[in-house]
């Protein structure tokens, strides 16, 4: 093969920023080809979710199985996923490893604060889903749900946190900061070898939809870009890599002018300008 193949398998957001189509603006405009399979649709725009209407947990499993019956994919990211069925589908495809090393983002609330996933499937991501992820990329309050604990208030409590992720299965994990504030983004990757902090200069943007999936697929498509090489990935200098992605992302968002609420980072910043 001459190109590598990431896989989202997520929810379609129609308003372009987040979900499906954020992943796979993120894979194009890092130079690895996109492949998707449908988890959910919604109803919703930069301003919030009014509806979600989810696949069923086998079709979600055909889809899957279809494009590795004939699809030879790097890297698999993992969003949305919705329901406690289709996280145990989804884990029990991924357990032989046919889609490479696989990202989760446990997406479980947007931006705009509507709850994106059911109690019962926040169990089944801990139990079923974190064993066969290679790298986790919480939030604050995603973390928090996956330990039953208070979310972090402060920078230095991300590193304990991490730490406990780590423990119940994932082969790293990225705990991202940006729900504390301040001057600064903070995010912690916690691996077998050690824990390591990344920053990057806060920006001043409300053009923020979007942004944990941005940052995840990301990922994907670098590690995707390692597989077809040969490697193995080396999560730290890929983080490093995704998050200057997304701070220009991020630099460029509000110039686009979209939506009236929380509108999507710029994608594409490096190739057309807003």
């Amino acid at each position: 093969m001459t190109a590598a193949v990431a896989l989202t398998v997520a929810g379609s957001d129609p308003s372009g920023g987040a979900g499906v189509q954020a992943d796979l603006k993120t894979f194009s405009a890092l130079g690895t080809y996109g492949t998707a399979v449908l988890t959910a649709l919604t109803a919703q725009n930069t301003r919030g979710v009014t509806g979600v209407h989810g696949v069923p947990a086998d079709f979600v499993a055909l889809q899957l199985q279809t494009l590795f019956a004939d699809v030879t994919v790097h890297a698999t990211k993992l969003g949305m996923l919705g329901t406690a069925d289709v996280v145990r589908e989804v884990a029990r495809v991924l357990a032989d490893r046919p889609g490479g090393p696989v990202v989760c983002d446990p997406v479980m609330v947007a931006t705009s604060g509507d709850r994106l996933i059911s109690a019962e499937a926040v169990d089944a991501v801990r139990a079923d889903l974190l064993p066969v992820t290679d790298l986790l990329t919480p939030n604050v309050p995603e973390a928090a749900a996956l330990l039953d604990v208070a979310p972090a208030t402060t920078v230095e409590e991300l590193a304990p946190q991490a730490t406990a992720l780590l423990a119940l299965g994932p082969a790293a994990v990225l705990l991202k900061g940006g729900h504390l504030g301040g001057e600064q983004s903070v995010d912690v990757l916690v691996t077998a070898g050690g824990v390591l902090e990344t920053r990057r200069p806060r920006v001043a943007t409300t053009s923020t939809h979007g942004t944990g999936c941005t940052l995840s697929s990301a990922l994907t498509a670098l590690a995707a870009q390692d597989r077809l090489a040969g490697r193995e990935p080396d999560w730290a200098p890929l983080v490093d890599r995704a998050r200057d992605y997304l701070q220009t992302a991020l630099e460029a968002g509000a110039a686009l002018g979209v939506g009236s609420g929380h509108g999507p980072v710029h994608h594409f910043a490096g190739w057309w300008e807003a």
